[in-house]
């Protein structure tokens, strides 16, 4: 059976609404809980561009907690190493570097800090 083009335009236009509505709660969700671990965490806010301040702090903190997981929990790391790794992410304020981040695996944090140049560091820590 086939369906017309009005019927599969709505059903599209439908499923596209619920997408986008899911889309949203989900990243206010991610926002929510990124805001709260920059909180805990001491963490300073991020600089550029205001259309992906939201996206960088996400990634921030899905990043960091990604590398917490794979290097402390259920790696060798303790907590005097991930010490010292949490104020160099401190340090890396460019929402940009962040998102450019986004696809790395938690193990790989050490090393693109690492690698960060002055431009992704703009100051030697102005929040703390």
């Amino acid at each position: 059976m086939q369906i017309s083009t009005d019927c599969w335009r709505a059903d599209h236009q439908a499923d596209a609404a619920s997408t986008a509505e899911w889309l949203a709660a989900k990243r206010a969700e991610e926002q929510t809980a990124a805001a709260d671990w920059a909180t805990q965490f001491d963490m300073p806010p991020l600089e550029g561009p205001e259309k992906i301040l939201g996206w960088g702090e996400r990634t921030r903190h899905q990043l960091v907690t990604r590398a917490y997981a794979a290097l402390v929990t259920e790696g060798t790391w303790d907590e005097a190493d991930w010490d010292q790794l949490e104020e160099q992410v401190r340090l890396l304020t460019r929402a940009g570097w962040w998102v450019d981040q986004r696809e790395a695996e938690g193990t790989d944090l050490p090393e693109l800090l690492e690698a960060a140049d002055d431009r992704d560091r703009p100051t030697e820590n102005p929040f703390r």
